[in-house]
Formats: C-alpha cells, structure tokens, sequence
C-alpha cells in the first residue's frame, strides 16, 4: 500500500541517526551502572546509598534508548534541519582557547577569548571588539568571584595589573 506517491517500504526505513543516539543512551547508562555497582557503600543497613541515583538515572537512560529505538525503527522523527557546523567550531575552539589559557593568561584573558569565540559563532565576527568587550566582562566576574566572595579563580597578568 503506498500513500502518494511515495510507497510504504521507503517510508518506513530505520532512522539511523536516532539508532546511534540509543546506543550512545545505551553505552552512557552502561558506564554509569558500572560506576555506581562500584561505589562503596556508607552504612550497610540502608538500601540507599549514593549509588541509588546514578543508578536511577541510568535506568531512566536505558528507557529512552528503548523508546529511541521503537520511535526510531517506525521512522516517526521528524525531518531534521541542515546542521551549520561553523558555530559550533568557533564555539569549541573558544572552549579550547580557554582551557589552553587559563593557567597561563589567567581567568579574564581565557574567558574573554571564549567570550569572543561564541559571539563569533552566533555571527559576531568582529574579535577586534568583542575580545575587549569579553575581557573586560569577565574582569568583573573575577573580581566578584575572587574578590568579593573569596572564591579561587586562576589570576593572570590582567588582573596582577590590578591586584
């Protein structure tokens, strides 16, 4: 029986990007089961220790791969958008910058780099601006993180300037 003119085989074939997300939903409540059966427990005489809920997660993962599965083998998906992949790489390469900098430029250097990088991602391509912008931001993130709340966040060259 055919709907259209597109015949029923073609349109009930496997979705197979929702096929590799339930093995990814698989192999993460794997890892999570695993971890948890080898945490030790607190007190014996309880049930519930702090291995109850990564293992109640993972079972709650292992559910939707099941669901993903079923909802994917009947094709139901909706038809996906075209992905740019162009943001998300200025987005990972600012969250690389920043882990590369972070010891060595310190808190408001990185995170302005990862400032600038993710509005670039979002289409804001002018780094001569947004590099400042981000710095100085994050400046005063650090200041009220390091300083006012006493908390440690890696101090660079910036803020030795002013510290």
């Amino acid at each position: 029986m055919s709907k259209g003119n597109e015949p029923l085989a073609t349109k009930r074939r496997p979705d197979w990007a929702a096929l590799t997300i339930a093995i990814c939903l698989f192999a993460v409540a794997a890892v999570m089961l695993w971890d948890a059966s080898h945490m030790r427990a607190i007190a014996q005489y309880d049930r519930i220790g702090p291995s109850t809920a990564p293992k109640v997660v993972a079972f709650g993962l292992i559910g939707l791969g099941i669901w993903t599965i079923f909802e994917a083998w009947r094709g139901e998906f909706p038809e996906r958008e075209h992905q740019e992949v162009a943001p998300v790489v200025w987005i990972v390469a600012g969250l690389a910058a920043q882990m590369l900098l972070l010891k060595t430029a310190g808190f408001s250097i990185a995170t302005g780099v990862l400032f600038a990088f993710t509005a670039a991602g979002f289409g804001r391509r002018k780094l001569w601006i947004t590099i400042p912008a981000g710095i100085v931001f994050s400046f005063v993130v650090w200041v009220i993180f390091a300083k006012l709340l006493q908390l440690t966040l890696p101090a660079g060259p910036f803020e030795h300037i002013f510290f």
